[in-house]
């Protein structure tokens, strides 16, 4: 682990490996599979409960009904908030084009700039974040199988997984951290 400011380090992993998610391989899997839903933030899942109506035009019935029933989001076995899911399968909030499952909260967020884009764990997979004991924030790079993929292309680009979340990073964390994050990388090179 490399510290790169006062409250966050990060697996070196995230500086070394790379990713490049490929939906046309994938197609979105990692909306469907899963133990539970998307992890949520205090402050999404107030979004969700305010706004997930706005998104009802570009989800599934099927993914309405789910949260009709359990509400915008859900208390997970490990008592996380979390987006809640359509019969054990895909995220209430997915939706299917052209075979490739697609998030309806980043289709309004495009359409209309809304607050909330998608939450911030499917923004930044492949990292996870992990919030530790004191208080630091720990970066890990979840290495799952159906993405071998992405693993695959992230070589041939030479993207590093960090580099692919730059976007959500930055968001997340701020341009100061993410320019850390660049050069703990380069120092490992």
């Amino acid at each position: 682990m490399v510290l790169v400011s006062e409250k966050i380090i990060v697996s070196e992993l995230v500086l070394t490996e790379y990713f490049c998610c490929n939906p046309a391989v994938c197609k979105g899997v990692c909306c469907v599979e899963g133990d539970s839903g998307a992890p949520l933030t205090k402050e999404e899942c107030v979004l969700l409960d305010a706004q997930w109506r706005r998104f009802l035009p570009h989800m599934q019935p099927s993914g309405a009904k789910a949260i009709e029933k359990q509400g915008a989001w859900v208390v997970d076995i490990e008592d996380d908030a979390v987006t809640p899911l359509i019969d054990g399968g895909e995220c209430a909030y997915a939706f299917f084009e052209k075979g490739i499952c697609l998030c309806a909260i980043e289709r309004y967020w495009s359409k209309s700039g809304t607050p909330l884009r998608k939450p911030n764990s499917c923004w930044l997979y492949p990292i996870r974040v992990q919030k530790l004991s004191n208080g630091t924030l720990g970066l890990n790079y979840h290495r799952w199988h159906w993405c071998q993929e992405a693993r695959e292309l992230g070589a041939e680009k030479k993207i590093r997984v960090f580099e692919f979340c730059r976007e959500p990073l930055i968001h997340c964390f701020g341009e100061d951290v993410y320019r850390a994050i660049t050069m703990a990388a380069d120092s490992l090179v």
